[in-house]
């Protein structure tokens, strides 16, 4: 096959697909990669390093995007849809529930999306693991930074100092992204306060942290509640594939604190307030917007900002992947590895994730008749 690794260019994304080390794999394994020129500059990958590794460094998006299967980090956005093509293979997070003009043009296309955020083994994503790291603990140093009076904040130093007490800070989900919060926050010796659903997680939590968090069961009472007495909330909910449920309301930010924080990592999934959710995302260059006094900070690509860790980790995930997709196809790589099946959210026209289907109200064709 030709891989295509085109340069990422959302708002401030400067993570790569590709590392050198899987450029040479792929190109061992008899496949042709072109990497668009400085595609990996940010994270630190030189198009020499690609080169040397056996890649074809191209000079535009159209030549990178002229390819069998295209590895990505993030959704293409509307200037890329024109590349798409039929039978074409896109390997990415599609975050595709909250985006159905980006649906609609690969079901019209009749290109393959391949989810990073919908593989599964059993009720691991692994492919969204290692960005849901990156994404907590971004989440809570973004959290504090922007308490500071001088970012609109209440000017609250998130850990206290002897004598005056430390944010109280609540983290709405308790899975991989919400951990990964929870662990800086404690770490900046935050009050924190955990709420899920899932009891089993929340005393899997109390096991790890101690009494260090408070843990409470997540309702729409104990949400209102623990949202109206937070200085920073940190909402990390997710529903694979799905669009976010809206867990705070506007009612619950008119009636926070002057200069509170809220954090909305499902932001990708649509945002899990009522306001992230009907604003358009935030960006790394404006990364927040103030409404009823609070600060809200719903960045989409939280990870990008970090690029030389984010790349890495996520390339770790992702490329034992692209050879079996490489190889075989993307039929014969879901027979050999079942896991991908539900990661194939569109192919030949038709909308295979039921999550997708449902919210954008789609007709939901299983992979497995395609197979």
């Amino acid at each position: 096959m030709i891989i295509g690794v085109p340069k990422e260019i959302k708002n401030n994304e400067s993570r790569v697909s590709a590392t050198p080390a899987a450029v040479a794999s792929a190109v061992q394994a008899g496949h042709t990669v072109k990497v668009e020129t400085s595609a990996g500059v940010a994270s630190n990958f030189p198009d020499e390093a690609y080169a040397e590794a056996g890649a074809q460094i191209v000079a535009t998006a159209a030549e990178a995007w002229d390819a069998d299967l295209i590895y990505k980090v993030k959704e293409p956005l509307k200037e890329e849809y024109q590349y798409f093509k039929e039978d074409q293979i896109i390997y990415t997070y599609l975050h595709l529930s909250a985006d159905k003009e980006l649906t609609q043009a690969l079901v019209d296309a009749k290109a393959v999306g391949i989810a990073y955020e919908t593989v599964q083994i059993g009720r691991n994503l692994p492919l969204l693991k290692p960005m849901s790291e990156v994404a907590g603990r971004t989440a809570a140093i973004e959290g504090a930074h922007f308490l500071q009076r001088t970012k609109n904040g209440m000017g609250k130093l998130i850990s206290g100092v002897p004598g005056v007490e430390p944010v109280n800070a609540v983290v709405l989900g308790g899975g991989t992204v919400g951990t990964a919060a929870i662990r800086m926050l404690v770490g900046m010796s935050a009050r924190v306060t955990v709420l899920d659903t899932n009891l089993v997680r929340l005393a899997e939590l109390v096991d790890i942290f101690g009494n260090q968090i408070e843990t409470q069961y997540s309702n729409a009472l104990n949400i209102k509640n623990a949202v109206l007495a937070a200085d920073l909330v940190v909402s990390t909910v997710l529903i694979p594939g799905k669009k976010a449920p809206q867990l705070i309301s506007e009612e619950h930010v008119k009636q926070m604190k002057d200069g509170a924080v809220i954090v909305d990592v499902a932001i990708d999934q649509g945002g899990s307030t009522d306001l992230t959710a009907s604003n358009p995302p935030t960006t790394h260059d404006e990364p927040t917007f103030i409404k009823h006094g609070v600060v809200h900070y719903s960045v989409a690509n939280i990870p990008g900002a970090f690029p030389m860790t984010s790349t890495s980790a996520l390339a770790n995930a992702t490329t034992s992947y692209l050879l079996p997709i490489a190889n075989n196809g993307w039929k014969e790589a879901c027979k050999m590895r079942p896991e991908l099946i539900p990661g194939v959210n569109v192919a030949e026209g038709h909308v295979t994730y039921k999550n997708v289907a449902d919210d954008l109200g789609y007709e939901y064709k299983p992979v497995e008749e395609l197979l």
